[in-house]
């Protein structure tokens, strides 16, 4: 029997039905809960005949297919779903929690299928993933409309063609006695019709151009999914690898102490991919705030230097810093120009060879503050420089020495140094010769140097109580384990509906809530908590939404901090120490 869920109805315009196709209740309720966040209607059902019957009744943007289901299993249902000329176009994500050897690869991507994911799924991966497919079927619904839009203006085109040339007859038929009046009209009516022709050809010309744009964003959207799946695999590799190190308790000191650095350094890479995936996202709909100060260039240089160097000493070259003579300051965000001089050094690293030198400089220029990156690596094309800043636009023959990266990154770097008013260039020589990337914003008026007062060490506080709720085993186990490590005691809650039993008995100073959890969502978790108790227990929010707007509806709710996922051990140790 199908799983209760949103009944198939006639979807508002704004929202596409997405169909969920699984055996096991437990999974269905798993792909809601990624899932909800889009925003989009889900329709769950058990059974690949039940999945048939839903798709005669209604429309879906994309179906996720169990692969091993009693009857009708995953590639059968597959087969008979593109059979249909209907839903031959229909994206499918299979899901599979075994091993999937190629030839079932190959023989479901043969019936339809334009990708898998595997189980435990990754609730970011799939979510984006499916996301992308959503946007794609609308899109196509946009481009649907547009036609039937384009089919009904021809059919008026056609009838007021018709009438005209009944018009014409008429009128030839009028002024035939006047043979200067029947060649003056005649003379305006083609006047006319000549406008319409060319109206028509720059209409289709238009059409041609938009669809020549689609094709290219298209095929855009298909490497970027590729090199984000590739971007992904680098850092999980020796994540696992190093997990498989640790467990198998034979490492010495040195060897663990090693394999931890890995482990801290391949997140670390993996927060950034997703960071600047959000930034994107922010930017493209103005939901970036600068927090603007007065800021020092010479330090921003100095912020971004340290944040690229084990990448620098990793591929074994040389980064020579010149820093301007004098104290140059400019207003803006810190965080954000450091993240833009820290792109423009790792865009260098990656497309220089091993050995080979980078060099960041800034100087006054004017009323400008110039800050410079330049390498000797494999340089720019003509044609490159024309689109480099373009979203995940790559170097197409640069991909052999290029270490990874979605194409994003100088993106940011644009868009960014355009929100504080300035202006970024690329320079290259061409192909071989290095490039030379040139960041201009205003500069202020030097200001002289002052002792800033240091600021104050935190003392270690005493002990905590300390609750933490996350229906997520490992990730709930892993932070109350760093909290035991701090000193504090805890305790771990997996279900939130035993959370304020947990609370009255265990009386904690600090609750940490995962805001994603079924049955009960930590919102509402939150309202109770501060029902019951008060304000004697300091709430704290985790989540992977981090948006003003997200900050604003936790804040609401009662949560005294807003963490997102993963955070830091620093900000904990802060949190907890503070009385």
């Amino acid at each position: 029997m199908a799983a209760p869920l949103t009944a198939v109805a006639d979807a508002p315009a704004d929202r596409a039905r997405i169909l969920l196709v699984d055996d096991q209740p437990a999974r269905l309720l798993t792909y809601e809960a990624i899932l909800a966040p889009l925003g989009e209607e889900l329709v769950a059902v058990q059974s690949g005949e039940e999945a048939l019957r839903r798709l005669m009744e209604t429309e879906f943007a994309v179906i996720l297919l169990d692969v091993s289901m009693p009857g009708l299993d995953g590639f059968e249902t597959a087969g008979l779903i593109h059979a249909h000329p209907r839903f031959e176009n229909t994206p499918i994500i299979f899901v599979t929690g075994v091993h999937v050897g190629e030839l079932d690869r190959l023989e479901g991507y043969r019936l339809g299928a334009i990708d898998y994911v595997q189980i435990p799924l990754v609730p970011d991966i799939l979510r984006s993933k499916v996301a992308v497919l959503v946007e794609l079927y609308r899109r196509r619904r946009e481009l649907r409309a547009l036609a039937q839009s384009l089919a009904g203006e021809n059919a008026s085109l056609a009838q007021a063609n018709l009438a005209l040339q009944t018009e014409r007859a008429r009128e030839y038929q009028a002024l035939s006695e006047t043979l200067a009046a029947a060649n003056a009209k005649l003379s305006e009516a083609n006047s006319a019709l000549e406008t319409e022709v060319a109206e028509r050809r720059h209409a289709e010309q238009v059409s041609l151009q938009l669809a020549t744009s689609l094709r290219k964003l298209d095929r855009r959207k298909d490497e970027f999914l590729a090199t984000l799946a590739h971007e992904l695999r680098n850092p999980l590799a020796p994540i696992r690898n190093a997990v498989a190190v640790l467990r198998g308790g034979q490492a010495g000191e040195v060897t663990v102490a090693h394999t931890l650095e890995v482990v801290d350094r391949q997140v670390r890479q993996l927060v950034r991919l997703v960071d600047d995936l959000l930034d994107v996202s922010r930017i493209s709909y103005d939901r970036i705030e600068l927090k603007c100060e007065r800021v020092e260039v010479g330090a921003v240089l100095a912020a971004a230097r340290d944040m690229i160097a084990p990448s620098i000493e990793q591929r074994r070259q040389v980064l020579t810093l010149d820093p301007p003579p004098e104290p140059l300051y400019v207003h803006g965000d810190p965080h954000r120009l450091t993240q833009v001089v820290g792109n423009l050094l790792n865009n260098a690293s990656k497309y220089t060879p091993p050995g080979g030198s980078i060099g960041l400089a800034a100087r006054r220029d004017g009323e400008r503050a110039l800050v410079a990156v330049v390498d000797d690596g494999i340089g720019l094309a003509a044609e490159d420089l024309r689109n480099v800043f373009d979203l995940f636009v790559q170097v197409d023959s640069a991909r052999e020495h290029a270490q990874g990266g979605l194409g994003i990154g100088l993106t940011l770097v644009k868009r960014l140094v355009e929100m504080h008013g300035g202006s970024v260039v690329a320079e290259s020589e061409g192909r071989g010769r290095g490039a030379r990337f040139t960041v201009g914003l205003p500069a202020l008026a030097e200001q002289p140097q002052t002792a800033e007062p240091q600021a104050a060490v935190p003392s270690p506080g005493a002990p905590r109580r300390v609750v933490v709720i996350d229906d997520n085993r490992d990730a709930a186990d892993m932070l109350a384990l760093t909290l035991q490590m701090l000193g504090h005691e805890t305790r771990s809650v997996y279900d939130p509906l035993l959370a304020l039993d947990v609370i009255t008995g265990f009386a904690p100073h600090v609750a940490f809530i995962d805001l994603g959890m079924p049955r009960l969502g930590g919102i509402e978790l939150a309202g109770m908590i501060r029902a019951r108790f008060g304000g004697a227990i300091r709430l704290v929010a985790l989540t992977g939404w981090g948006q003003p707007a997200d900050r604003e509806r936790t804040r609401e709710a009662g949560f005294d901090f807003h963490f997102v996922k993963p955070i830091d051990l620093a900000q904990v140790e802060k949190l907890c120490a503070c009385e």
